[in-house]
Parts: C-alpha cells; structure tokens; sequence
C-alpha cells in the first residue's frame, strides 16, 4: 500500500495528505485486486495503526457492497476467511481493538450475512459460535455483529425520496423478509440459547456485555417468536436484573420490547400483569425523587409502554364483545393509575414526558365510558393538578437566552397541553372549574406569588381558549356558565394590574391573553384603555426587554385589527403615543431604536388600520394620513441624497436599508385598504401618489440597485392593488429604470410586477407592453445567455427561476386576450419567441416550465390556429407544435412518477387536442400520414392514437396519453 497516502488517514494530518488519502481510498475503490491486499492486512495484522486498519475495513466494505458478484468463488471464500481469521485474533491479543474498529467491522460481518446467508454461507452464525464461543471479547464481537445484522434487517428510519430508491427497498424489504424468515426457521433458537447463556455467565462479572446481550435482546424480541423470550426463565432473569444497579436500565429497555410486542390481547394482559407483579413485589412502584433518574426515565417508559399495552388489549377485547376480559383489563389499567401519577408529578421532565402516552390513552377510555366512577373522577383531578404543576418554569429557565434544555421544556409544555386538551374533552366544568380556583387564587396576590406560578396562571386561562372550543372566538356567548367564568377570569386580569409583573414570561402572557380573548373587549369595552396604555407603555412597546417589545408590537397590531369598531375613541391618543416609535432611524445617529424595522412594520399597519377605520371625515383622515406618511417622505429625500454622495460601502449599505425600510413602511400603511374604493373613500389617493413620486427616483440610483428597487419594486404592487389605473402614468419610466443593468434575480422579480399589471388592466396597458415586450425579452435572453461556471449550482437554479418567470409573461400576455402585442413584434421576433417555448417545452427537463409551455402553446394555436390565423402559422403547427407534444414525453427525463410531469403532460395533450378542434381531420390526416409513420409508429397504434385524439370527451384522450 501507498505508505505516504496512508499517513493522511491519521485525523491530525494536514490537509494535503488528508487529500491525498482521499484520493487514495477512491483509487482502491476502482481497482480490481486492492482489497486483497487489505484483507491480507487484516487477516495476518500487519498494521498496528488504528485509522488503517479503519480504512482496510473500509474498502472491504465497498468491494462486498459494490462489486460482490465480479469475485469469483475462490476470492469469495477468501473474503469469508479472513474475517474469521481477524475474528480469531480478537481473542489473542493483549489489547481490545478500539471501539470504532470493533463497531466497522460488524457492518463488514453484516453486509457479508446479508449477501451470502441464503446461498453460500448458511452456517453463518454457527461459524461465528464455534470461533467466539464463551471468550469475552469473542462474545463481544457476536454481539456488535448480532447488532449490526438487525440494523441491516429491520432498517426503521429510512426515507426513499427517488422511484430508484424506492424500487431498491421493495427489492431490500423482501429480501429481508426472506432472511428474517429463514433465520427464524434455521437458528433463531440457537441464538435465543446463546443469549442466555451469555445472560446467566455474566450478569454478575462482567456488565458491560450483559447490557450488550440486553439490548440484542431488545432488538431482536419485535421480528422473532415472542416465546422463545417470554417464558419464566427468560423473564425471572430479566426481573432480577431489575434490582442490579448496572443493568437495571438495559433490562427495562428489553422488558419493555417485550412488551411492546403484538399478540392475543388476553394473553398481554397475563404477561403485563405477571410482570407488574414481580416488579411491585421488589418496590419498584414506589419511586422516589431521590432515586437515579436515568433509570427512573427508563423505567417510566416501560411503564408507559406497560400501560398502552393493557388499553390496546382493552379496546380490542371491547371490540370483539369480550366483555368482562374487558372488564378484568380496564381493572387492571385502573391499578396502574397511581404509579402512572407519581411519574407524571416527577420533578424531572424526561421522567414524566415518558408517561404522558399512558396518561392521554387512559382519558381516552374515560371519555368513552357512559358514567365515571368516584375513583376515576378523582384520577381525572389528579391528573389535572399534575398538569397545572409540571406546565410551571422552573428557576433555571433562561429567557433571555433560550438553549437546548429550554427548547426541551417548550416541547414538554407542548405535550402536557395536549393532555389538557383531552382533559377538556372528559370533564370540562371540571377543568374549567379547577383552572378558575387556580387562577382567582394566584391573582388575588400576585404582587407575593413567584413569577412562574403567576405565569401558568394565565397560561391556563390562555389555555381553556383551545381546550374549551367554540366557533370564532365567541367564548363570551352561549353557555352562560363557561362564558360568565371566563368573562370574570378575563376582568380579574385587565383589573387586577398584573400587567406590572415584573417578569417578561408574565408579561408576555398577559399580552397574548388578552390578544386571544379580544371578544371579551366587545362584551366589556370599558377596559380597552387599560390594556391599551399597557401596550403603549413600559410594560408593552417600551419594556426594557427586546424581546417583549418585539412580540407586543405583533400583538398590538392584532388587538387593534381585531377591535377597530371599539377603537374610535382612542385613534388620536394612541397615534400621538406611538409616533416616537415610527421614526426612521438612520445608521448615523447612533440612536438605537426601540423597535426594529420588522416591528415598526406592525406599528405602521396599526397606524393605517386605525386612520382608515376610524369614523372621522375623509378630510380628517387624509390629514392623518399625510401626517402619517410625510416624515417618511421627508426623510427618503435626505437619505437619497446622502446616498448618492456616500463613498463608503458600508455606509452605502446602511443607507439603502433605511431607504427600503421607508418605503416599506409606506407600503404597510395600505394594507388597511382593501381596493381603490377605500383609498378613494378615505381621500387618501393623492398622498400615496405623493409617495409614489417621492420613492421612484431611488430607481435610478446606481448604487445598491438590488435593496432599492425590491423595495420599490413592492410598493408598485401595493399601489396597483389601491390606485388602479392612476398607478399607470408612473409603469413605463419604472420598468426602463428596472431593466437597466439587471441581473437574473431582478428579472424574476421584475416580471410578476409586469404579469400583474397585464392580468389587472389587459388591453389598457397594451400599447405599453408593445413597447416594452421586446426591451424586456432581450434582457431575460441577456441573462440566460450569460456563460456559467459547469458546478454552479444556484447560477443555474437562478436561470431555471429566471427561465419559469419569462414563460409565466407569456402565459399571462396570451392569456389576458393580449396575443396581439406578441404578433405585433415582427415576424422575426415572433418567431425567436415561438421557438424558446417550444425550447422550453421539449429540451428543458423542468416540468413547471413544461406546463406552462404547453399552456402557451395551445392558447395560441387556439387563437391563431384556425383557418384566418397569421400566415406561416399552420406550417409552424405542423413542423413545431405537433413534434414537441410528442418529443417532450419521450425525453427520458419526463419522470411520470413525479407530479408536475403529470401536470405538463396533461396541457400536452390539452394542445394536441385545440390542433384537432382547430384543424379538424387535417390533423388526424397529418399523424396518420405523415407525422407518426416517420417515427416509426405501426399502424395499429396510429389508428388507436387518432381515435383517442378524436373522443369529443378530452379526459379520454388525457388518459390514454398517460398509459
């Protein structure tokens, strides 16, 4: 071997040699004979270093994966050879082989079973007994080995995203199937035999391949016979190791396989009893905080999995009419209540998540009974108060730098709601009831109570909103004893003056309260201005944490939208108070503002939403609008300026973001309107027309085009939604500024502006678009036609985008009833045109631009494919459209398993039938004579094909395109 390459195996070489290695390992790979030499490596110990005997493992794998059946039998058995031999000399040496090694070589051990255990190496495992035998490094590699071979059986995390992959593990998943069988026939038992012995040589002397032989154990208990593993000397082994502190963990992991296994459902309620039992009679039931939780989390899994074992077994016997099996079942559920209750309430998490399947299923049954028994109902309450303890934060939590175990936390939160929403579904006037004393107790001294507690108070109220449902919100109607509840849980809150927690988790949760309860504001509005001026002041929109501001300025943008009938009273007040916190801050006054841009931008929509709902006169607001929008205005003309002076990138930068920010906020201020009729209402056309003309000029900037013109770009699309046709005027000088100097990504985002403008004014802007479509064209070509680098992947997913959005114009010009403005470019143009849809319905294996090709192709063969269309058109029919509806599925990669191919192959067949309709028995003439003859078509198909063209119902043709 290549001395010098292998030394670039070693993790601290440097990158050359790491290179070089590399290079080294792919050059084995191809070479015919290169794994000999590592097998003889392996199999005689020539190398002592670790990453090499690693790598020799290595190119044995790829020659047993890859290239297996180019050996002959002779290099096949040599294969077999010399992993046993290095099996042997496992038990020889002085020193284990490292983990890593131990671990890649099961994998090669495995991939060898795999290939050759149902033809030339039957005796597989019995070869690997008889070699390892009771040796404990022998037993060690029998384990890994036996480890490997389930992941190679039983592969439970696999995603096949291809139809190759897919195929390959239908192939894989019977020829698992047949090895699983043929082990179960063959040596399942003798396996089973060997774990025990191992089990019983062990358990006292040697943990490490005790918990090994478990966990195998584990593995293998869900694909063999369970009996083989369930009897009573396998289980009272298993139950011993239950009271050994070094196995415990194992044992309740393959205690738990076990039972987790499918079988009789009588049967499974003897087993998980007989179990339940042993482990009661050893104390286990009894947990204690103190007790190690890593076995603790363990052991409340198995007790999970105990628990939906029993109500698996019970709703099936319920199923089948066994009654009182049923019965004896749900007895024998009801008496793992308690245990199940001390795992919920445990203070460690891990603990009491790995319950809460149990814990939901069980309320599952209660909801399903007729009538709850005083101990169930007492369980339901109890259940209930764990929930509301275990939803609390602990002390530790960090808010203001939320990590891995906080996120771990929001999950848990997740699941305990979900139990409180079945809760709900079983007794709700108890929930309601529980979380009412809850609440009215904490918030009657909140000012002496723990954030945490004051937190999950409202929570739960926040809660009840999901787990108590009602249709739009309308909890303050209907029944009168939830909604009188929560109507006075709601006044408790605005009153109570808790909003001054001095906690952000209790800030914040007041605010989303109060958020998802806005129809109680509706029933009470005398406490709008309560919670308004905590949105407006230090406890909302200034709070010193970033974090709330952030969120209140969502929040309040949603009480405002939501209440905008109750608000008049206010508009003024709460325009004049959040002013300050809607200006521009540009980079160079080192102002750091309360609010970032992104929440300025909910301040701004607030702002409009308030002006244009508001019941002032449309005079008033067009003043409260311009009062609104004219510092913004003011503000781009300076920073424009500055711009265009500025020398410094950065500074550039900084500037430009401002800019765009300001033109952003503009453009939020119009979402309160919802067409040109409520602009013109509120007399506020001429303001934005102002803005209009005051944001245009930024599109002639050279520098920092991109931000410029996105922004601008935006607010052109707002303005054609709110003004209409009085946005035109301004189109023609924005396009040409916005076509100058564009790269593939203003393109694409240049076009739909275009495509809406066509789609919204059609024959209005087609002088317009005469004028421009060329212009426009010769850019997109410009781009397109631009050389790029052969691996670069987003240049080329860049044009793919750039190449879709170019077809999505012509889609919308000849579908606005526009064809004209194509026609009228020239025959040579028009024709440059015709043949890049035709490119891109045939030549480009993008099926998203197939479709929509074809859908531009049969538009105008309907429009000018009768028998007064353009002159040359028919011929181009003929010679053009005709090939590529056929040329296009024959493409190898028009993948019919993939949906959008399906899509384009249906407008495909959309535009063979509008040639049909518009060229009636010429067509079929044509296939029949001509088109389909020179592809070599018989003629029974032909005439087959013809007639399915010629079914006046176009689904029967769209089918039998698709066989």
């Amino acid at each position: 071997m290549d001395e010098q390459a292998l030394l670039g195996l070693n993790p601290n070489a440097d990158a050359d040699f790491r290179q070089r290695a590399l290079a080294y390992f792919e050059q084995l790979k191809i070479s015919q004979d290169a794994w000999q030499v590592c097998a003889e490596a392996l199999a005689q110990s020539i190398y002592s270093d670790d990453h090499i005997k690693f790598f020799c493992f290595q190119v044995l794998e790829h020659q047993i994966k890859f290239k297996y059946s180019e050996l002959t039998e002779v290099q096949q058995q040599l294969i077999r050879e010399t992993l046993i031999t290095w099996l042997q000399a496992q038990m020889l040496n002085p020193q284990p082989e490292k983990t890593f090694i131990r671990n890649k070589a099961a994998q090669v051990f495995a991939l060898l079973f795999v290939t050759e255990y149902l033809t030339k190496w039957p005796k597989f495992f019995f070869d690997i007994l008889s070699v390892v035998d009771l040796n404990p490094r022998g037993v060690d590699m029998y384990l890994r080995i036996l480890m490997a071979v389930d992941a190679e059986l039983v592969d439970r995390d696999v995603v096949h995203t291809s139809e190759a992959s897919y195929c390959f593990a239908l192939f894989e998943a019977r020829r698992n199937t047949l090895l699983k069988d043929t082990m179960r026939e063959q040596c399942i038992p003798s396996l089973v035999e060997s774990w025990y012995q191992i089990l019983q040589n062990y358990q006292y002397n040697n943990s490490e391949l005790t918990c090994q032989c478990l966990e195998v154990v584990g593995a293998y208990v869900s694909w063999i016979d369970l009996s083989l593993i369930a009897n009573e000397r396998f289980i009272n082994m298993l139950l011993g190791h239950m009271s050994v502190e070094v196995l415990r963990e194992e044992a309740c992991d393959c205690l738990f396989e076990i039972v987790n296994k499918g079988m009789d459902p009588i049967d499974k309620t003897k087993l998980v009893e007989s179990l339940c039992q042993v482990l009661q009679s050893a104390g286990l039931f009894s947990i204690d905080q103190e007790d190690d939780v890593d076995f603790l989390a363990r052991f409340s899994k198995l007790v999970n999995g105990m628990g939906q074992a029993l109500i698996a077994s019970w709703t099936k016997l319920i199923k089948n009419g066994d009654m009182k099996s049923a019965q004896d079942t749900l007895q024998a559920i009801e008496a793992k209540v308690a245990l199940m209750l001390q795992l919920l309430i445990h203070e460690d998490d891990d603990i009491s998540s790995n319950i809460i399947g149990f814990c939901y299923d069980y309320l599952h049954i209660l909801k399903q009974l007729s009538a709850l028994s005083d101990q169930q109902k007492a369980n339901v309450e109890a259940i209930m108060l764990a929930v509301m303890k275990k939803l609390t934060y602990d002390e530790e939590y960090n808010f203001e730098n939320e990590g891995e175990d906080e996120a771990m936390f929001v999950e848990y939160r997740k699941q305990l709601k979900l139990l409180l929403d079945r809760l709900a579904q079983v007794s709700p006037e108890l929930l309601l009831a529980s979380v009412r004393r809850v609440f009215n107790t904490t918030l009657q001294n909140w000012q002496t109570t723990r954030f945490m507690e004051v937190e999950v108070a409202i929570r739960l109220l926040y809660m009840l909103a999901e787990a108590l449902p009602v249709s739009h919100g309308a909890h303050f109607s209907g029944d009168v004893t939830k909604a009188t509840a929560l109507q006075d849980m709601m006044r408790t809150l605005v009153t109570s003056g808790v909003s001054a927690y001095q906690h952000t988790s209790v800030t914040l949760e007041f605010f989303e309260t109060v958020v998802r309860y806005e129809k109680f504001f509706a029933v009470e509005p005398q406490h709008i201005p309560t919670v308004l001026m905590a949105f407006l002041d230090h406890r909302g929109l200034r709070h010193t944490s970033p974090k709330v501001r952030s969120r209140t300025a969502y929040l309040f943008s949603r009480f405002v939208k939501s209440l905008n009938k109750q608000m008049n009273p206010f508009i003024e007040d709460v325009l004049n108070r959040i002013q300050d916190l809607m200006e521009l801050s540009p980079p160079e006054n080192g102002y750091q503002a309360l609010l970032s841009s992104d929440d300025q931008l909910f301040i701004y929509e607030t702002a409009g939403v308030l002006i244009v709902n508001s019941e002032y006169s449309a005079e008033r607001k067009q003043v409260l609008m311009r009062n609104l929008l004219t510092p913004l205005m003011e503000k781009f003309k300076v920073l424009l300026e500055k711009l265009m002076m500025a020398q410094d990138e950065d500074r550039q930068m900084a500037l430009a973001d401002c800019l765009n920010h300001a033109v952003g906020f503009a453009s939020r201020t119009s979402k309160a309107f919802s067409n040109k009729q409520t602009v013109k209402q509120c007399g506020c056309s001429e303001v934005y027309l102002d803005c209009l003309q005051t944001f245009l000029p930024a599109l002639s900037c050279p520098l920092q085009k991109e931000v410029l013109r996105s922004g601008v770009r935006t607010f052109l699309h707002r303005m054609i939604i709110c003004l209409e046709e009085e946005v035109l005027p301004f189109i023609p000088s924005a396009s040409e500024h916005m076509l100058k100097d564009c790269e593939a990504k203003d393109l694409q985002e240049f076009i739909p502006l275009i495509n809406q403008i066509t789609a919204k004014f059609k024959t209005q802007v087609s002088p317009f678009l005469q004028q421009m479509f060329m212009p426009l064209l010769h850019a997109i070509f410009e781009v397109l036609l631009l050389p790029a680098e052969e691996n670069d992947q987003s240049a080329a997913l860049e044009k793919q985008m750039l190449r879709r959005s170019y077809f999505a114009f012509l889609q919308t010009v000849t579908g606005s009833g526009m064809s004209e403005v194509i026609a009228n470019q020239g025959a040579e143009n028009v024709e440059r045109v015709m043949f890049t849809v035709i490119q891109g319905a045939v030549d480009y294996p993008d099926p998203i631009a197939q479709k929509t090709c074809f859908i531009i192709l049969s538009k105008l063969v309907e429009l000018w494919g009768g028998k007064d269309g353009p002159v040359g058109f028919a011929d181009f029919v003929y010679k053009h459209i005709v090939p590529a509806c056929f040329l296009a599925p024959l493409k190898q990669t028009f993948d019919l398993a993939d949906a959008q191919t399906v899509l384009a192959l249906s407008e495909c067949a959309v535009t063979l039938k509008t040639i049909h309709l518009k060229r009636g028995p010429e067509c079929i003439q044509y296939l029949q004579q001509e088109y389909l003859p020179s592809l070599q078509v018989a003629p029974e198909i032909i005439q087959e094909f013809c007639q399915a063209l010629q079914q006046p119902d176009a689904k029967v043709f769209k089918n039998y395109l698709k066989v």
